[in-house]
């Protein structure tokens, strides 16, 4: 048993070979393929999604929640891929197998602090996505979404690691909430672009996974500038394990230079509120 700070024991587990890393649902990686082409089909996704029956119900019940349905119950992906569109499903089953790894924690404690963060990841996903295609960069809504949903993902692996040595017993440090705080604001941006370059994914998300926290001296990157914007947006709204409900979201660096007048940042805050519907959507 080792009395080494937490910091310490997460950088070593993190250079671990063969460490269980939280992974993508193959079915999300693969739809985000298929939509990427730009001669997909309806069926194409349909029988992609319905290869899983989890992963099938999930879908089903996140479109038929309050936040995507409409007058009527879908009862089959094929008629959720028609009514909410293709690329609205992709999300959706993005979302879904992000879910189940943040309720992956069994350690109670942990699982409470992860239920904070998917709260803030989805505010950030579906703000971004609005707040991309409310500015005039609606061709970027889905890789807003994306990278809303993403920015924070060192956070979970943090967390993941963090529970893997409480549970192996190999440490007498002790878990709380203001040391999880603490580890996150100095790790989470590193861990999760090291994790980010392990799974190969795009360097447009890798940016962002790294940079979301760091001033901007230009909006260039737009997507960073967005999710920095509304990460910030969340963190007024409480929905952040850093809250600061005095913060001008106004005033900041990216809605200056983006020219994004209050009454949209308003709407901004009623779009992430109306978001956390999805939080408990799925199970």
């Amino acid at each position: 048993m080792t009395t080494k700070p937490f910091v310490e024991l997460i950088k070593e587990q993190m250079d671990v070979e063969g460490l269980q890393l939280p992974m993508f649902h193959a079915v999300a990686v693969k739809l985000q393929e298929v939509l990427s082409s730009d001669d997909f089909t309806i069926e194409q996704v349909a029988a992609l999604i319905i290869k899983d029956q989890a992963l099938t119900s999930q879908i089903l019940r996140l479109a038929n929640s309050a936040f995507f349905s409409g007058l009527s119950k879908v009862t089959t992906i094929t008629e959720a891929v028609v009514r909410l569109g293709a690329r609205e499903i992709a999300s959706i089953a993005m979302m879904a197998t992000q879910q189940n790894t943040y309720n992956s924690l069994t350690i109670p404690e942990l699982r409470s602090y992860s239920q904070l963060l998917w709260r803030h990841a989805i505010g950030c996903a579906i703000g971004s996505r609005w707040l991309a295609e409310r500015t005039g960069f609606k061709h970027l809504s889905q890789e807003a979404f994306i990278a809303g949903l993403l920015h924070d993902i060192g956070c979970l692996l943090i967390l993941k690691v963090l529970e893997a040595l409480l549970l192996s017993g190999e440490t007498e440090l002790k878990f709380s909430r203001e040391l999880a705080a603490e580890i996150m604001e100095t790790m989470h941006t590193d861990c999760g672009y090291d994790l980010m370059q392990k799974w190969n994914l795009p360097d447009l998300y890798s940016v962002i996974v790294r940079d979301h926290h760091k001033e901007q001296s230009d909006t260039n990157n737009v997507l960073l500038s967005i999710v920095h914007l509304v990460n910030t947006t969340c963190r007024k709204l409480g929905l952040s394990t850093s809250p600061d409900t005095s913060v001008m979201v106004a005033a900041t660096f990216e809605a200056q230079n983006m020219g994004i007048k209050e009454i949209t940042l308003a709407e901004l805050e009623i779009t992430i509120e109306d978001a956390m519907e999805l939080a408990v959507a799925a199970p």
